[in-house]
């Protein structure tokens, strides 16, 4: 990650950590299952702090970058997020933003061309502690609920 003020950070959740209060503007909240196999049916969690998907997704893809290696593409439910652009320049890479009925509370993505990771979607207005909750039990290694479920589970559906 660049060091410049510019430059997207990502706020490490440890399970037992509290999300900081407030967010920077800017800083992507994500977390990642930390284990190999990937047997979980959830890769991840973000949570993004509003709907604008162009202020919100070239975060996402810098800390997913930094931490997976290059993003290619991006998995969105166009119904979820104002104005869904069709490719986005982050850094000096043209990612491809596709429409998908994935449902607001996944988002897709590809590294390469073909190594797909699926994040759950915490809605912005989720309270911390809601946030908190959906993202540890998405990043599960033996989790096999649903994003969808996840969400009613912890209180934070749309």
């Amino acid at each position: 990650m660049g060091t410049g003020s510019d430059s997207p950070r990502v706020t490490p959740l440890p399970p037992d950590a509290a999300l900081p209060q407030p967010v920077e503007p800017g800083t992507a909240v994500v977390r990642l299952e930390t284990t190999t196999d990937r047997q979980g049916v959830l890769d991840g969690a973000w949570w993004p702090r509003s709907r604008d998907i162009a202020a919100e997704l070239p975060a996402l893809i810098t800390a997913l970058t930094d931490l997976l290696g290059p993003v290619t593409r991006v998995g969105l439910d166009t119904d979820a997020w104002d104005e869904l652009p069709r490719r986005l320049v982050v850094g000096d890479r043209v990612v491809r933003v596709d429409s998908f009925p994935v449902g607001d509370d996944t988002v897709l993505i590809t590294r390469g061309e073909a190594d797909h990771f699926s994040l759950l979607v915490v809605p912005p207005h989720a309270t911390p502690e809601a946030a908190r909750a959906a993202m540890a039990a998405a990043v599960r290694a033996d989790n096999v609920t649903r994003a969808a479920q996840i969400l009613i589970d912890t209180g934070t559906e749309a």
